[in-house]
């Protein structure tokens, strides 16, 4: 995890709230810096689908695909980081250790890939 990272982590409010509504509470900072990453990847996908319809060397595209599946995994472990960091942590130290079993879930999610 390269120190931009690491930073962003320190950066993350509470994540949790209320038993009956479950809502992320980032700094504007964190929010900013991964809407600024979506933003990329968002044109990442338009380049992408440029390159098809111009007719690409496939190789290149999947270049391309790769990229952007490594950035969108990198926001991925920013919000876990984070969302390990501050809610599942809170949700532990309140005695509710079912909150692992949705952890283990979005972490298979996440390995998929």
């Amino acid at each position: 995890m390269n120190s931009d990272n690491l930073e962003n982590m320190n950066e993350i409010d509470e994540c949790c709230s209320s038993e009956s509504e479950r809502k992320s509470h980032h700094s504007d900072k964190v929010k900013n810096n991964l809407v600024t990453r979506l933003n990329r990847i968002e044109g990442q996908i338009r380049g992408i689908k440029g390159l098809i319809e111009k007719d690409t060397y496939c190789d290149d595209v999947i270049t391309q695909i790769s990229a952007t599946q490594s950035a969108l995994n990198s926001v991925g472990r920013i919000l876990l980081e984070g969302h390990m960091k501050t809610c599942v942590l809170e949700k532990i130290q309140e005695g509710d250790t079912e909150i692992l079993d949705e952890v283990m879930v979005t972490i298979q999610k996440l390995m998929k890939k």
